[in-house]
């Protein structure tokens, strides 16, 4: 009996295997989901270990535009069931896990969406006809391509002498009342460490957070996965002298030493001067990596950033493995701590490109473009359109980009997957914080508005604004900043259409074949 080849194997029903088994699904594509828990989202019946999320849930916005209102909820998958909105879920801007678990597993009730649960994945290599063979604890698929949509399942441990006596962010005890009176070491300085410090400080005696390189705040960088507000209490007790603190530099080793352990520390910022410290805990909460080992030596995957990402092109696939794709979470090697493709507000809109992306490649599809006026002030109404509501391009900054074609416009392309498409001459839009946007001091009124509705300096804007860029066989002709506004409307006639209108009229892309 010839054994079934699916068109589309998706490993893992997280956010990211949802929301692409939804949109392969609606566009009546062939796919399965294997999921080795037992019911959707199981990643976060564990994490974050606190138990509170930090992604925004914004309920009000003072708009009953839903894709406008989609910039300010960052756990909604896609669709066009307004039910399906996880606003409806909760009613804190910082809402529970348990109800993104609840959400996700309503969300695949919804659309009946293909789901093995209870179906571990242990291994993924070549089959018959080059296709790939996945080897679970239920049997075997073959399939003709697989999306990885596993996330970052598993913990990234650093190299250090002595790191398994630590114990690990995802097992620590979260009770404050087994830490009474200690002096606790938390090695990490992301979101994880800073969630499990501010959860110890009314029991320990001492709460040391330490990591390489200086502090990153999310509120200055724009990037979500650094420091958020929520989580840093713990500065006022380092800043305000209550027995805490923040060790910039590296941890040489970890020894144990009766009840407690010797801790080797290098400061970075006393030339690398190593001083010996002891702590009664210590705790590992360094983030997470992808987990490789299921993969064949045919068809492993190439890693980076220290082996925690698999590397991909453009269009989401494994650089060295065809076929192989990513989903979700995974997405982040692309615009790594610059975007937020890491996140549900950011990979839900990658995602959907990909299932375009798909499309274009096999199943003959192509990317959904849509009638404009293609004079300069009808470009310029369009993309004042899309600029002003778009959830896509807010989230996604820098990362997808609009197109025009002469008088066709598409939606929400990859930026690099757009430059190797082949349009011989195109308009980028993409919505842009300013280039040295993290160095600058945003509650500084003397520079944070430089360029509030100002055109003429609006290429110097630190702030989130419009970027267009001309292209033309691949060379970049022509580029036009708008100017940034308080409040995100681009539409003010002198600041920003009279300009637009003018970029157009000199770069203005004609219909021409693709290259």
């Amino acid at each position: 009996m010839t054994q079934e080849i699916l068109d589309y194997l998706i490993v893992g029903a997280g956010p990211a295997g949802l929301q692409l088994g939804q949109l392969l699904g609606a566009a009546g594509r062939d796919y399965r989901i294997l999921e080795a828990g037992d019911s959707p989202g199981t990643f976060f019946r564990t994490f974050p270990r606190h138990r509170t999320l930090i992604s925004s849930n914004k309920r009000y916005t003072g708009s009953e535009d839903p894709e406008f209102n989609l910039r300010m909820d960052w756990n909604s998958l896609l669709s066009d069931d307004p039910k399906l909105r996880f606003t409806r879920y909760s009613e804190r801007y910082f809402p529970p896990a348990d109800e993104l678990v609840r959400y996700l597993a309503d969300y695949a009730d919804a659309f009946k969406l293909t789901v093995d649960y209870g179906t571990r994945v242990m291994r993924i290599g070549r089959g018959p006809g080059d296709h790939f063979a996945v080897a679970t604890d239920q049997g075997e698929h073959l399939a003709r391509r697989v999306v990885m949509a596993t996330g970052v399942s598993q913990p990234y441990i650093p190299s250090v002498p002595g790191i398994e006596h630590a114990e690990r962010y995802a097992s620590v005890s979260v009770d404050p009342r087994d830490f009474v009176n200690q002096r606790v070491l938390i090695i990490g300085k992301g979101n994880s460490a800073f969630e499990t410090a501010d959860n110890l400080l009314e029991t320990t005696a001492v709460v040391h957070v330490a990591g390489p390189g200086s502090l990153r705040m999310a509120w200055k960088t724009h990037y979500v996965g650094h420091l958020r507000a929520v989580n840093n209490n713990f500065l006022d007790t380092y800043q305000l002298k209550t027995q805490n603190a923040i060790l910039d530099g590296s941890v040489r080793s970890i020894e144990r030493t009766g009840d407690g352990f010797a801790v080797r520390f290098a400061f970075a910022r006393v030339d690398e001067a190593v001083k010996e410290l002891h702590y009664d805990r210590v705790i590992v909460a360094t983030g997470f990596r992808f987990d490789a080992s299921v993969f064949a030596e045919d068809c492993r995957p190439a890693l980076s950033f220290n082996d925690r990402f698999p590397t991909q092109s453009a269009a989401f696939e494994s650089v060295n493995v065809p076929g192989l794709y990513f989903a979700g979470t995974l997405m982040q090697q692309r615009d790594f701590k610059k975007s937020t493709s890491g996140f549900i507000h950011g990979f839900r809109y990658a995602v959907r490109a990909l299932s375009r992306i798909l499309d274009e490649r096999y199943e003959n599809r192509p990317w959904p473009a849509r009638d404009i006026d293609g004079a300069p002030d009808g470009l310029a109404e369009a993309v004042i359109a899309r600029v002003n509501r778009s959830s896509a391009l807010w989230q996604q900054f820098g990362t997808l980009a609009d197109i025009i074609v002469g008088d066709q416009y598409l939606e929400e392309l990859p930026v690099g997957y757009a430059a190797e498409h082949g349009f011989a001459d195109y308009v980028a839009v993409t919505l842009e914080y300013g280039p040295d946007h993290d160095k600058v001091d945003p509650f500084d009124i003397t520079v944070a508005r430089i360029a509030q509705d100002q055109p003429g300096v609006a290429h110097d804007a630190a702030y989130l604004h419009p970027v267009l860029r001309h292209f033309r066989d691949g060379v970049l002709v022509g580029t036009h900043h708008m100017a940034e506004n308080l409040e995100n409307e681009w539409n003010r006639p002198d600041a920003h259409r009279k300009p637009l209108t003018a970029f157009f009229a000199a770069n203005a892309p004609e219909n021409a074949p693709q290259r």
